[in-house]
């Protein structure tokens, strides 16, 4: 039977770091009204004319690296991320450019802060399938030009990065299994709801969000979702070694965790210092716990997001 496990990972942040403090000189607010509401303390910003694909290209080398393979082995590649480069090509194509890669299949996927699940998930699809053997799945964002930077109840909460894994064909489990879920009938509290059209933009092309619904949702499928994939594999929560969540705001995720009786010393934290930084989250929290030593092998790893759409879903693996 073929299985797919993750090899290798990897990690990019911007140079220019964002303080609460900053924001204050910027914004009617202060650090204290961030920390205490979201748990941040700052976010990475992308340089002028520095773009998704430019994040996840340094990702992606860490993790060919890491997995210690070579470039043109990889015959897939999913880009998760809602701020690609431009309308198209996708940004997977770009990134593959960039690697220098010639073959194999290469393509977007929108599913906004669940976009990595959701990239994961088809990557191991795929895998199984015997139709590819190793694939490149990456997580970038530039939310920094989406957002309405006169708006504290949202310029405060994003940041930029770039997180990847590269997942290949095993004889042994990796991943045990992946469930995705999304609701469109919420999908007006959170969105960016602009377009282009006739080389103007049409409608808000900032990003909107109903904070209070987005918070009560997301704690209530985050809760639904992990319990369906311990579910799936007949095991308990104690089965979970490590909660790797989307890195949206503290609240939220100690309000999942304490929903599933999983001690706060078993769920990896970012989002101090990152921000939310969306599809790259959950890739760049896992990259930071494997290379600190924290993940080890043998354990199992929880990893769910929730994001606009409404999108939520998990994977969980076998490290």
């Amino acid at each position: 039977m073929i299985y797919s496990r993750i090899t290798g990972t990897g990690s990019y942040l911007p140079e220019k770091t964002l303080t609460n403090h900053d924001l204050e000189k910027m914004v009617d607010t202060s650090d204290e009204w961030i920390y205490s509401r979201t748990g941040i303390r700052e976010r990475r910003i992308a340089a002028q004319g520095e773009f998704s694909s430019d994040l996840a290209l340094k990702a992606a080398e860490r993790a060919i690296t890491a997995a210690g393979i070579e470039r043109q082995s990889i015959d897939l590649i999913i880009f998760a991320t809602s701020t690609p480069d431009m309308i198209f090509p996708s940004a997977a194509c770009v990134l593959q450019d960039k690697l220098g890669i010639r073959n194999g299949a290469a393509f977007d996927i929108q599913a906004v802060c669940t976009g990595f699940v959701y990239a994961l998930s088809t990557a191991d699809k795929f895998i199984r399938s015997g139709q590819h053997r190793c694939a490149l799945v990456v997580g970038a964002e530039v939310f920094s030009r989406i957002l309405d930077w006169n708006d504290r109840s949202t310029c405060v909460l994003f940041g930029d990065g770039a997180g990847a894994v590269v997942l290949q064909a095993s004889e042994k489990p990796g991943i045990l299994s992946s469930h995705l879920h999304a609701d469109g009938s919420y999908r007006d509290i959170l969105c960016v709801p602009g377009t282009v059209s006739a080389g103007k933009v049409q409608g808000h092309p900032f990003l909107k969000m109903e904070g209070n619904a987005v918070f009560k949702f997301a704690v209530r499928v985050l809760e639904e979702v992990a319990l369906e994939a311990l579910e799936a594999n007949c095991l308990d929560k104690s089965a979970i070694d490590w909660i790797v969540p989307h890195q949206a705001n503290t609240r939220i995720i100690h309000a999942t965790a304490r929903k599933l009786g999983i001690p706060p010393e078993r769920v990896v934290l970012t989002v101090d210092r990152h921000g939310n930084t969306s599809a790259a989250s959950i890739p760049l929290a896992l990259d930071e716990a494997v290379r600190d030593g924290r993940i080890k092998p043998g354990q199992r790893i929880l990893m769910e997001g929730v994001g606009g759409g409404f999108t939520w879903g998990s994977v969980l693996l076998q490290w």
